[in-house]
């Protein structure tokens, strides 16, 4: 058994564990808190395994799960980036890029590879797993704040077009998925939880 693998394994592992400590924009159902960046991820796990047969192509759904799994461990160092604060978009690449490159940096040379590869297919969204893992990064903050009436996008007083323009991409993963989004985003709008413009 190599010891010095399994240690750099428990590092990482233990490190990973700070992705709860990261609050996310978005509240759980029934609003009582912010959500963290783990349980964001596990959600959309689920999504991905429950939702696949949505998905506009076939695709490795163990690969897709885990994607979602390590997508926003970056965000350990680099902080969460509000998906409508485009000061911090605009810097939110090179942060993260840091931050892989340390917190995968704890891994065994081999699964450093992999984890760090899986992270930045996810990031590319060109191969049939990241598309749809996207359309759910994207579907599962919508979900709540539908299930919330809206009241993290009045909150930061968040208009159609922004909206729209990020739930877009839904649809390189799932056509139905997008078609139920706008579906979502019509319906916040007529309520006044989104602006219209």
């Amino acid at each position: 058994m190599d010891m010095e693998r399994f240690k750099k394994q428990i590092d990482f592992i233990l490190e990973a564990d700070k992705e709860k400590e990261i609050y996310r924009q978005t509240h759980l159902t029934g609003y009582i808190r912010p959500e963290n960046d783990a349980e964001h991820a596990w959600h959309m796990a689920i999504m991905i395994y429950l939702l696949r047969e949505y998905s506009n192509q076939e695709f490795d759904v163990a690969k897709a799960m885990m994607m979602a799994l390590i997508h926003d461990i970056v965000e350990i160092d680099a902080g969460d980036t509000y998906a409508y604060d485009t000061a911090a978009l605009e810097t939110q690449a090179e942060r993260e890029e840091q931050a892989a490159e340390r917190i995968f940096g704890l891994l065994p040379r081999d699964q450093y590879e992999e984890m760090k590869a899986l992270f930045y297919e996810f990031e590319a969204g060109e191969s049939a797993e990241a598309r749809f893992a996207k359309s759910m990064d994207n579907f599962q903050p919508l979900l709540l704040n539908d299930y919330n009436n809206g009241r993290d996008w009045r909150e930061h007083d968040v208009c159609r077009t922004q909206v729209e323009k990020r739930q877009s991409r839904s649809q390189k993963g799932s056509e139905f998925i997008w078609k139920y989004t706008k579906d979502i985003i019509e319906r916040n709008v007529k309520k006044g939880n989104i602006k219209e413009n």
